[in-house]
């Protein structure tokens, strides 16, 4: 378990005037369904929530053409209009919704300190992470054009589309050999390109992928394009030993290479795994500085579902809620808003 070291810089923090900053009972920072969902429930609570679309409004549901596994959309619906759908009934309640990306923060004590796009400074008395991961990709050109066009990150998410026909993934770990035995759910034939000639995954997950027929491996194999115009029709393989390349017809190509948490700017502040991921305490938002609460995909490496995602953000929001509630603070005019000096939290040791 990584912990925060406590060292965290505040120097470009220190550079700006928060005297006169907006100051604002709680802030949301990202908007992909727990981030929505969060300043949903938070709106509805009074807390006149401010949230922060990020660097990609809506998050990796935007590169999602149809989603068909959350509730309530029986005819499925399109990633980029859920997260519309999302954003126009947390509006509809009071939620302050901006462009901007929170570019550094300062957690060592209340009201919390937040730039925005490096130069605007804001005053939290409450904080909710929902800054979400992104999946890694290989960084081809034709991967990037035809992402939610058979490429995905996603095979619980997008598998069903391909039934009966041939899809290659990409890796070596536990999440390859699970999204790969997943996906001859539906497949006629799952190919799994592994640049190396012995698997990262641990034995059990080795063997269940070995003895299932649907999947062959291709060894010391590495993707170098993805063919197809309107969608995918296939990839084009190197071996990184003999380097003869080829080409293999395929209807989908699935990365699984891992995601990266978006948690960078919390580094030194908030409790995380060796991965990045923000550790919360069991059965709960709560992170390890009082008053900051983490959701969805920011501390979910396991199910990184939209509707798993969305639920943790609603969580944020009510932890959020009966905490602020328990710990008011004062604003500038007195009136009745503040914890005492000893209550206010400091970036845990190392």
């Amino acid at each position: 378990m990584a912990h925060s070291n406590g060292t965290s810089d505040t120097q470009a923090l220190d550079a700006l005037d928060f005297s006169d900053a907006e100051h604002r009972e709680v802030v949301i920072i990202g908007t992909g369904p727990a981030g929505w969902t969060a300043a949903l429930y938070a709106s509805r609570a009074n807390l006149e929530p401010l949230i922060y679309k990020g660097p990609e409004p809506g998050g990796q549901l935007t590169t999602t053409t149809d989603v068909e596994n959350y509730p309530g959309y029986p005819e499925g619906v399109m990633g980029p209009d859920m997260m519309q759908h999302f954003e126009q009934q947390a509006v509809r309640f009071g939620t302050d919704a901006r462009y901007g990306t929170v570019t550094d923060v300062d957690f060592s004590e209340r009201p919390f300190r937040l730039v925005v796009d490096e130069e605007t400074p804001i005053l939290a008395n409450a904080v909710i992470v929902s800054t979400g991961a992104s999946a890694r990709y290989l960084g081809l050109e034709n991967e990037q054009r035809l992402i939610g066009r058979g490429v995905s990150a996603c095979a619980t998410c997008d598998g069903a589309f391909f039934r009966d026909e041939e899809v290659l993934v990409v890796g070596g770990g536990d999440s390859a050999m699970e999204e790969s035995m997943f996906l001859t759910r539906f497949a006629s034939k799952v190919y799994v390109a592994h640049r190396r000639e012995e698997l990262r995954a641990s034995q059990i997950m080795q063997e269940r992928a070995f003895d299932n027929d649907k999947i062959e491996f291709l060894w010391n194999t590495e993707v170098i394009d993805v063919l197809g115009d309107e969608q995918v029709e296939g990839v084009k393989l190197i071996n990184n030993e003999t380097q003869a390349t080829w080409e293999k017809p395929v209807a989908a190509l699935f990365l699984a290479i891992g995601h990266t948490p978006n948690t960078e700017i919390f580094e030194g502040w908030l409790d995380m795994d060796d991965a990045g991921y923000i550790q919360t305490k069991p059965d709960s938002s709560y992170t390890n500085i009082p008053g900051v609460f983490a959701s969805g995909d920011a501390q979910d490496h396991v199910y990184r579902q939209a509707v798993t995602a969305a639920g943790t953000g609603c969580m944020a929001a009510i932890d959020a809620e009966r905490w602020l509630s328990e710990h008011p603070l004062e604003d500038e005019a007195g009136s009745t808003k503040e914890a005492s000096d000893t209550e206010k939290p400091a970036p845990a040791a190392a």
